[in-house]
């Protein structure tokens, strides 16, 4: 084969659409040729535009490649095989790198979640437990306009109205919140009251008698 249908093969071996004694042949040539490789060192992308471009334009670009190629460079039928096996297996190696990727966010979400939706930390913390199990925790945040609590229990009363008292150091008492008892005992609720942190004496847990079950003491 002589040098002009050497060059001729440029194309072909460039898509991966030789037979292997060509290849062979032509990366011999290649070894002597400076005009064969300086120009596939400029084509060195084709692959790749060929691998964006829709298929019909695809067709169509190795169509007009082949009526200048020699008999002994593929028909367009089996390049176009080589570039669709090509693009599965692309397709292939992205849907795995976004699947792991997407897996790493996935599990950053659930791992900072908790993290980014952490609220601020309360400005104090009391507890108060008796005798027979009955556990109350009380966090309290200082606001505007008064003071959130929110209450964390345990074996509380299991039947009728519960409700939470916030007293001030001057006598007056607010009712923070009210819920039904649970069957469990247990309840995490969040209250507010006017009364502004500072002036807190002491916070009540009350049946629905108003009898006082848990009494919290605000120093």
């Amino acid at each position: 084969m002589n040098s002009v249908e050497q060059h001729q093969l440029l194309g072909a071996y460039l898509l991966g659409g030789l037979k292997p004694a060509d290849r062979a042949g032509f990366e011999a040539h290649l070894e002597g040729c400076t005009e064969c490789r300086e120009e596939l060192a400029g084509l060195e992308t084709v692959p790749v535009l060929l691998d964006i471009l829709p298929v019909p334009d695809a067709v169509a670009l190795t169509a007009v490649s082949s009526l200048a190629a020699p008999s002994s460079v593929p028909a367009p039928a089996p390049l176009l095989a080589r570039l669709a096996r090509r693009r599965r297996t692309s397709r292939r190696r992205w849907a795995a790198l976004v699947g792991a990727v997407a897996a790493a966010c996935l599990a950053l979400g659930i791992l900072a979640g908790p993290l980014l939706a952490r609220p601020d930390p309360p400005d104090a913390t009391y507890s108060v437990q008796s005798g027979d199990g009955l556990q109350v925790n009380i966090d309290l945040a200082r606001k505007n306009w008064g003071t959130e609590l929110a209450v964390n229990g345990s074996s509380l009363p299991q039947d009728g109205t519960l409700s939470l008292w916030v007293r001030d150091r001057a006598g007056s008492e607010d009712r923070a919140c009210a819920w039904t008892a649970t069957s469990s005992g247990r309840v995490r609720i969040t209250g507010a009251t006017p009364i502004q942190l500072g002036s807190i004496s002491s916070v009540e847990l009350r049946d629905g008698t108003q009898h006082a079950v848990a009494v919290i003491t605000v120093p």
